[in-house]
């Protein structure tokens, strides 16, 4: 089962997403809480998915993916907002979240975005993946040479840019007659090399570095 917090000041939003993701047989809904419970309640019930709105009153989702940094192991995040072009969105990345959701998200796809978090750790569609970093590269500076790029290998470097795209595991698997396995240590490879925690991160990694505008992807 795939345990999942949600956190949003509206009551309204978090009896709806409860009621949609609790239909999935595998899927539990373990709280559905405001900011100022959140810590307190991914301490007491462990979840491995929390869904976090961005912006509330009492405490607001950047504050308490900060706070999430401190944890061992918090559990993978996706930012909830209205829009995707949210400003609060780029930081969120930044700070650690795995992608987000809107939360106008259809309701047969918000399970299969669940699973995703936690099976892949990021839910971006690589339409999503293109809006939200090329919009974040538009706020910061011109891109850099990251030396960490340099420990990946060729295939690793290929499969980084295939992930910053957006693809999920099975998509690059495709694309490059690889191993589902295969692929899944690559990833993990290259996390571990860039030092980041998430495949979010790593594609703002590759962005950051250029790496795209190389290849003219």
């Amino acid at each position: 089962m795939i345990r999942v917090l949600i956190v949003d000041d509206e009551a309204l939003i978090r009896s709806g997403f409860t009621h949609i993701l609790s239909a999935a047989e595998d899927i539990e809904v373990v709280g559905a809480v405001s900011g100022a419970d959140a810590l307190d309640q991914v301490l007491a019930l462990r979840p491995d998915v929390m869904l976090l709105d961005i912006r509330m009153p009492d405490m607001d989702g950047l504050t308490i993916l900060k706070r999430l940094r401190e944890l061992s192991h918090p559990p993978v995040t996706a930012a909830l907002t209205t829009f995707d072009t949210d400003e609060y969105v780029y930081e969120a990345l930044r700070l650690g979240a795995a992608g987000f959701l809107l939360k106008d998200t259809e309701p047969e796809h918000l399970a299969y975005q669940v699973r995703a978090l936690a099976t892949e750790g990021a839910v971006l569609s690589a339409k999503v993946t293109r809006a939200v970093v090329a919009g974040y590269l538009d706020r910061s500076a011109e891109s850099k040479p990251n030396p960490r790029i340099e420990r990946l290998t060729e295939r690793e470097r290929e499969i980084l840019l295939l992930l910053a795209e957006g693809k999920s595991n099975g998509e690059i698997s495709a694309e490059l007659f690889l191993g589902l396995g295969t692929v899944k240590d690559h990833v993990s490879s290259i996390l571990t090399k860039l030092q980041v925690s998430n495949r979010v991160q790593a594609a703002l990694t590759a962005h950051d570095a250029g790496l795209l505008k190389d290849t003219g992807r």
